[in-house]
């Protein structure tokens, strides 16, 4: 259940099944049923309190509250899966945003979630092809800092209008070899974590302590309390910590502009 309407800087993946309103009803049910299955199972080492996950009919939308490269992990064994010669054949547009959400209850007192992050991450799914996941710059910028490997994975598909005539800067996520496949995550939440995922939770531990010293000179006594809205906020940090003079605002910029007014 959502508490005090809190609002929370997240990743937001928005998943759309491509023409699904145009098969037939015994179709649809066939459909989302396995995109539920195939859905479920690469969510399996997100934790729930991680992450908010709202079906849209057509689709999914899912706000990780946790480490933010767990939607792009999400994302990619979806994909991988649903090429994998699944016998349900059906294809998913993926989209990507790093951006401020509010937790509310929806009519049924259940968690919900509004707001920038998420109506961002749909409008980058627009611009995907079938079977592509896109990501914003925002989204970018975070997850490219936390590991080389990472950077690696994403090429610039330049800036996209939508249908309200904002501009979006997007990335591309290309193809993904079995060393950056859901495996590494586990490796990262391991305490005996080796590898990529070693190197990864370094990284993290590194900047992390970083941005409580570059929040405290902003903030204040306050700080523990921005560090207390998740994970994602201080990744969000890398950009201002590593790349000062990037003209566009920064995710914590945004949220340290908030806090000081």
């Amino acid at each position: 259940m959502a508490q005090d309407n809190r609002t929370f800087v997240c990743s937001v993946l928005f998943l759309d099944i491509v023409a699904y309103s145009e098969q037939p009803v015994a179709n649809q049910l066939q459909i989302k049923q396995r995109f539920n299955e195939l859905l479920g199972n690469a969510l399996r080492n997100v934790a729930d309190n991680d992450r908010i996950v709202l079906d849209t009919g057509d689709g999914a939308a899912i706000s990780f509250r946790g480490n933010p490269e767990e939607a792009l992990f999400v994302a990619i064994e979806l994909r991988d899966a649903l090429h994998a010669g699944d016998p349900c054949a059906f294809d998913v547009r993926f989209g990507i945003n790093l951006g401020p959400v509010r937790m509310i209850n929806d009519i049924n007192h259940r968690a919900n979630i509004i707001g920038n992050g998420i109506n961002v991450a749909q409008r980058i799914m627009s611009f995907a092809a079938p079977g592509q996941i896109l990501v914003s710059r925002s989204y970018y910028e975070v997850v490219a800092c936390l590991s080389d490997d990472y950077a690696q994975l994403f090429s610039y598909s330049g800036s996209h209008t939508d249908k309200h005539v904002h501009e979006h800067e997007v990335y591309i996520v290309g193809a993904t070899g079995p060393s950056l496949r859901p495996a590494t995550l586990m490796q990262y939440r391991s305490p005996a974590a080796t590898g990529l995922g070693q190197r990864i939770k370094q990284s993290w531990d590194s900047v992390q302590g970083q941005v409580q010293v570059r929040l405290q000179k902003h903030v204040g006594a306050r700080w523990p309390m921005v560090l207390s809205v998740g994970g994602v906020l201080v990744v969000s940090g890398i950009i201002a910590v590593r790349r000062p003079g990037v003209e566009a605002m920064t995710m914590s910029g945004w949220y340290l502009s908030k806090r000081s007014a």
